[in-house]
């Protein structure tokens, strides 16, 4: 326990955080215990619990940052192509980056707060930054469309994408069809804007 003293409270959280990180990616949530991050760390089970509530509030932080990393990699997605082909990058995008994290996206799903507790504000505004990363996006071809019904037909495609991304990674995904997730991905994407284009003719 003699490194107690060599680390701030900041310090000692960013140790947690790797070390609950590096157990999830090895063995996902079921090999997250407080005792094992104190081994991992060398120090006492009881020390994790004064950098975080408890477990669910470090596993929200983790999943923070992996939301934080997708945000930046959606952000690196050409803002000069053209309206459609741009479209199909942002979900290709989000496709690539759940495949390559895959312990941790699943940790999206697997984990779930007590009933009693509420997602915390930060958290829920990381969620809301995603839907809006497809708002902006679908934004030029959702002229004639009223804000309300722009931004809901913005959520239904993010949450399309969410959802083939996900089965992809959780290998699910045969289960549904005998198709690529890549090739599904287009095909989704192909589909809702042909329908979101009929849509705007018609509101028009």
């Amino acid at each position: 326990m003699g490194r107690r003293s060599l680390h701030t409270a900041d310090e000692l959280r960013e140790l947690i955080v790797q070390a609950s990180t590096d157990l999830i990616h090895e063995s996902g949530l079921v090999g997250l215990s407080a005792r094992e991050i104190a081994r991992r760390i060398d120090y006492s089970p009881g020390t994790l619990y004064n950098s975080f509530d408890n477990l669910d509030d470090l596993i929200l932080t983790i999943e923070g940052r992996l939301l934080d990393r997708l945000l930046d990699e959606l952000d690196t997605v050409p803002g000069d192509s053209e309206a459609h082909e741009r479209v199909y990058r942002m979900a290709d995008c989000y496709l690539n980056f759940a495949g390559g994290n895959p312990r941790l996206w699943n940790l999206l799903f697997e984990h779930h707060i007590p009933v009693s507790q509420t997602l915390p504000d930060w958290y829920r505004q990381k969620l809301d930054a995603l839907a809006s990363r497809f708002e902006q996006v679908l934004r030029p071809l959702s002229k004639g469309l009223g804000d309300d019904e722009a931004r809901r037909s913005a959520r239904v495609l993010w949450s399309s994408v969410h959802g083939i991304s996900s089965l992809a990674v959780a290998d699910k995904l045969s289960i549904v069809s005998a198709e690529e997730a890549p090739v599904l991905m287009r095909n989704l994407v192909g589909t809702y804007l042909a329908g979101l284009e009929a849509r705007c003719s018609t509101a028009g």
